[in-house]
């Protein structure tokens, strides 16, 4: 159980963040990949992923095991979103006795592992002998070291992430509109009232279902909650007490984020014609019910649903059941659709 203690200058600091985090999700679908269980809605990208993963990736192995403790270096608070180039410099760029501590705090947990204990415990003697030879070199801060571990994010990102960013964005992207909503509708509580129930708000506490115990004291310094598409079981938080307090947590998945293995003739891109659906495309930017699109445009809900299922195998919109509403944001393809001139309503 991990507890969080809020002030009230913490509830004033609570965010969402507006992007997945690239390092995060680096380590969490590699995390996966190791992992002997892979949920149903991610298997399709398993079986594309990781029978040729790139042969750096090897390096990753010992710092991301599927279960228990990964270095926090791995995974710093950048203060926003920010691409792939400046979040692997902020790897690079970590004081070496940060690397030192988070190895050997890895180095811990490996051998806690091999001697059947579940438990924090001392060092083994030897220091960090459990570790491969290119993790301790990485322990000690060497250049080389580093460069090959930023190489090897790189290589994995660009195989296992990249070509499927645009699916990972746009969940992330109706997550938020679905959180937008709550914060609406009931404030700091009715958000922290849609995690659950991996998350109860019982204030001044946010108790969290955690594998180990924990109590984490904001001291005004606020939450950030960063959805993690491929965070799957339980929310993640950063181990060390001086890290910047976030709150990565697993978000919804829908069976269509994956794109096709090749893209076939005639894509439904060809019925994307008529005023209707130029203007569900617009509402729909800041999140829309199926209801709502029926009574706004003033069409049946059967014609609503039929036009966001036409938009939705475009790739332009994506649907999102929350309770006995279906939720409909917009993806990345569908605003730049709507921003070109092609794409004004005016124009349809």
């Amino acid at each position: 159980m991990l507890q969080v203690h809020f002030t009230a200058d913490d509830l004033a600091r609570v965010r969402v963040a507006p992007a997945p985090d690239h390092l995060w999700e680096i380590t969490n679908s590699f995390q996966l990949l190791m992992a002997r269980r892979i949920p149903p809605a991610l298997r399709e990208w398993h079986g594309r992923v990781r029978p040729l993963l790139p042969a750096s990736s090897r390096l990753l192995v010992p710092l991301l095991p599927p279960r228990g403790y990964s270095p926090d270096f791995l995974t710093p608070e950048l203060g926003g979103p920010v691409d792939l180039d400046r979040a692997l410099a902020a790897v690079l760029g970590t004081p070496r006795t940060v690397l030192r501590r988070d190895l050997a705090r890895l180095a811990v947990t490996r051998a806690n592992a091999a001697w059947g204990s579940g438990s924090w415990g001392r060092a083994p003697r030897g220091g960090l002998r459990p570790l491969p030879a290119e993790v301790r070199a990485l322990a000690a801060g060497e250049p080389a070291a580093l460069r090959r571990l930023a190489a090897a994010l790189r290589a994995y990102h660009g195989w296992a992430l990249a070509p499927f960013w645009p699916g990972i964005r746009a969940q992330v992207d109706a997550d938020r509109a679905v959180r937008a909503r709550a914060v609406l509708q009931g404030g700091t509580a009715g958000l922290f009232a849609g995690f659950r129930p991996a998350l109860r708000w019982e204030p001044p506490l946010l108790r969290v279902d955690y594998p180990v115990v924990r109590d984490v004291r904001l001291d005004g310094r606020g939450l950030l909650l960063q959805p993690g598409f491929f965070c799957l079981r339980t929310p993640v938080m950063l181990a060390s007490p001086g890290a910047r307090p976030v709150l990565v947590y697993p978000i919804q998945h829908t069976p269509d984020w994956l794109p096709p293995r090749t893209a076939p003739p005639g894509t439904a891109l060809d019925a994307l014609i008529g005023r209707t659906r130029a203007a569900i495309l617009e509402d729909v930017a800041s999140g829309r019910t199926t209801g709502e699109l029926a009574r706004r445009l003033g069409v049946t809900e059967a014609a609503a649903s039929y036009h966001t299922a036409v938009l939705r195998r475009a790739g332009l919109l994506l649907s999102i059941r929350r309770g006995r509403h279906v939720l409909h944001t917009l993806t990345h393809p569908g605003a730049v659709l709507l921003e070109s001139p092609a794409g004004n309503p005016a124009d349809a």
